[in-house]
């Protein structure tokens, strides 16, 4: 039986990855698959290029997990996010900001940033205080973004990663405010503060669907797909069963 489940696993990691290779190819190679569309993401591009246009910032928060715990993956999905909405808006008059409330989490929101600019040829416009430590404990951290959501003229605040109950202090600051806010979390008790103080949390597994839908790049469109198509695997697989155990062939 452990031998049967081994290579069955070996067989999904291999049609996944055949998946992955497949979907990431130009789309001149292959038809064009829309993702599904989620409001949220439509209003974030909206307020991307209104704040652009008004003048206005941006905020990106990362949480404060560090990189070595297991609750790290929603802040890389938050850096991967800061890099495609810096290249977007790095010609604002008032470029985002990026805090956290870990000190490896700020080094990297420096790096990405300062990577950017790079790119952009605009090293000489790169300033490192636009990527900020503002609290190295949880009520420290959120208290530390208030003075950012009040006086840093932020009209949308985006955040990614992992938080507790303390988040709803800048919630509610961006909602006096009448400030945009996006906002998803790996932490259920953070999820379920973002649900009731925002208009567009995102729920579960949409956090990691963030990268795909602001188009940083065609691996991570690729890989939202093939989760999809395994989620109906899945679904297809269980019917099945299902159904062949109350016929008795299973």
């Amino acid at each position: 039986m452990s031998i049967f489940l081994s290579i069955l696993a070996l067989v999904i990691i291999l049609i996944s990855a055949g998946l992955l290779f497949f979907l990431a190819l130009p789309p001149k190679r292959r038809s064009r698959w829309g993702l599904r569309p989620i409001p949220a993401f439509s209003e974030l591009v909206r307020v991307l290029g209104l704040s652009v246009e008004e003048g206005t910032r941006l905020h990106l928060t990362l949480g404060h997990a560090g990189i070595t715990q297991p609750t790290s993956a929603s802040a890389l999905v938050g850096l991967q996010a800061l890099e495609r909405i810096t290249a977007i808006s790095s010609v604002s008059d008032r470029p985002p900001l990026a805090t956290s409330g870990e000190g490896s989490l700020t080094l990297l929101s420096q790096s990405t940033l300062r990577a950017v600019y790079r790119l952009n040829n605009a090293l000489d416009l790169y300033d490192p205080q636009r990527g900020r430590l503002t609290g190295v404990t949880p009520l420290s951290y959120a208290a530390g973004m208030l003075p950012i959501a009040y006086d840093e003229n932020v009209s949308a605040h985006l955040i990614v990663g992992h938080y507790g109950l303390e988040i709803g202090l800048l919630c509610e600051a961006a909602v006096r405010n009448n400030a945009f806010t996006l906002a998803a979390s790996d932490s259920l008790s953070a999820q379920a503060v973002l649900f009731a103080t925002t208009k567009q949390p995102l729920i579960g597994e949409e956090l990691f669907a963030i990268p795909a839908y602001l188009q940083t790049s065609p691996a991570h469109v690729a890989s939202l797909r093939v989760q999809d198509l395994l989620r109906w695997g899945t679904v297809i697989a269980l019917v099945l069963s299902a159904v062949l155990g109350v016929f008795g062939w299973l």
